[in-house]
């Protein structure tokens, strides 16, 4: 009987499970949401055990009939879930990356010296996307939580850690550990020594007994067995499991990855290049036996839900395909230029005081300029990233690859490549993430011999080659510039 090699993609919204043969081609899948739990303004939640259940359920479903060699799993970063021990139940619902209730932890830890030992150590600036906030907070507000830490009773996990410890017997055994690329995530870790720091864990005030052993992102030994007896072989954090589907392997390779926001990674291989400029310096991936592969990364908070909010709350378009329809009746922006800081702006700004600003309106402006500035705005953000990337590594993008599923509108894509000036590259297999996770866990087990192998299997889709003059893309990006001045200074953080 052939066998395959499964992944399991535990994302935002929904929970995917993949098979893929030798040649990297999708044989089976299945995939299922789950709810988004929001009790407050700025607090989003997920139930663990409803996404356990949903990952039960789709692996089911996907691999039913098939014979798999290995697992792979790839997560949403940053969420934060508490468990007890004994019981295996969550002491509260999980704290997801997008939550902003750790917005005053994360201000005070920055207005000392304490934030820049959190970006020397772990790479990484104080701000409510990442765990070691999200920890603290459930620390101190979850009662009897920091007592059962102390004893070792209470387990702290990113979502990769909870779906490996249920997947390999949960209190019976269950294993409890986490991927370099995840751990890097937290603020807890260091990113020279790859292990929790010791000092770091005294600023968020976390026990170190209820944290996760760290291991390499592909392992044949690290992350157990499922009760059927598949090995589990890789874990990687979601951006960095589609930096091994995109098999940027080599320093200088980068990828854009286009969602509800857009993560940008840059390898940088064996070399650890701090940011000055914005971005966040974190893990990219390990392989057993090797050295970590290190990345520059750009998170962009809006880029795909600003679409999402003309179709939802404006109503200007039906769908998200239609955006490409009504932006394609336009030549240009018309002039008008829109910054979708809805909360604030990630990398390379960090200004959680900064708010969506439409600017340089005029009466002949219609909807179809919105939706193409809208379209922009996608791009331009990307620009700003890959600008910092460049300044921080001396690198020059020969081409960017793309995924994820604003990369179907083929303007904004077009748009991409213009405002860049550098050809933007499509590849065939579009789920790129649950395929990195795939190949971990193959080239861990010998499925696939060497990272040469995943490279014979990536093919390009479409490429698009910049269009602009020079002298267009300069004048478009300075007037973006002007339009993120402007929605700055909005609204006052930290105040009581």
């Amino acid at each position: 009987m052939d066998e395959y090699i499964g992944a399991i993609d535990q994302g935002t919204t929904s929970t995917r499970a993949m098979v893929f043969d030798h040649a990297g081609r999708v044989l089976a899948q299945h995939q299922l949401e789950h709810r988004q739990i929001l009790p407050r303004a700025g607090w989003v939640e997920h139930d663990p055990v409803e996404i356990w259940e949903r990952t039960n359920d789709v692996a089911r479903e996907a691999f039913a009939g098939l014979r798999l060699r290995a697992l792979g799993i790839t997560n949403q970063r940053e969420t934060t879930v508490v468990w007890d021990r004994r019981t295996g139940r969550p002491y509260a619902n999980a704290i997801v990356w997008q939550d902003t209730r750790t917005d005053r932890i994360v201000t005070e830890l920055d207005r000392d010296v304490r934030g820049r030992v959190i970006r020397q150590r772990s790479g990484l600036l104080p701000a409510t996307y990442f765990a070691g906030g999200k920890l603290q907070w459930l620390l101190e507000n979850v009662d009897g939580l920091r007592r059962a830490a102390l004893n070792g009773d209470a387990l702290f996990g990113t979502i990769d850690t909870w779906l490996l410890w249920n997947l390999t017997g949960g209190p019976d055994g269950g294993v409890h550990v986490t991927d370099v690329t995840n751990a890097s995530r937290t603020m807890l870790m260091n990113l020279e020594t790859l292990q929790w720091d010791d000092q770091l864990l005294r600023i968020f005030g976390v026990p170190r007994a209820m944290l996760p052993q760290i291991r390499p992102s592909s392992d044949p030994a690290s992350y157990g067995r499922t009760p059927d007896g598949v090995p589990l072989t890789a874990a990687l954090g979601d951006q960095h499991a589609a930096v091994v589907g995109q098999v940027c392997f080599a320093a200088g390779e980068a990828k854009n990855t286009y969602g509800t926001g857009n993560f940008l990674l840059l390898n940088t291989g064996p070399s650890l290049v701090r940011s000055s400029r914005g971005l966040l310096t974190t893990v990219a991936y390990q392989f057993a036996g090797q050295p970590a592969a290190y990345a520059l990364e750009g998170s962009i908070a809006v880029t795909g839900s600003a679409v999402q909010w003309l179709r939802d709350q404006l109503r200007v378009i039906a769908t998200a395909a239609e955006s490409e329809t009504l932006a394609s009746k336009v030549a240009d922006n018309g002039g008008m230029y829109f910054v979708p800081a809805f909360s604030g702006l990630f990398a390379p700004y960090w200004r959680p005081d900064a708010r969506g600003a439409i600017v340089g309106l005029s009466r002949f402006n219609t909807d179809a300029h919105l939706v193409r500035a809208t379209l922009e705005a996608i791009c331009y953000q990307s620009r700003d990233v890959v600008e910092a990337m460049q300044q921080d590594s001396g690198v020059t993008l020969d081409v960017l690859k793309v995924d994820g599923g604003v990369t179907a509108n083929d303007l904004c894509m077009q748009l991409q490549a213009d405002i860049l000036g550098v050809p933007v590259s499509r590849p065939r297999v579009a789920e790129t993430t649950a395929l990195g996770a795939a190949y971990a866990a193959g080239l861990a087990t010998g499925f696939w011999d060497s990272p040469d192998d995943l490279r014979a299997n990536w093919d390009e889709s479409r490429r698009w080659q910049p269009t602009w003059s020079s002298s267009q893309r300069a004048e478009g990006y300075r007037r973006w510039k002007m339009a993120v001045s402007r929605a700055l200074d909005w609204v006052e953080i930290g105040a009581a």
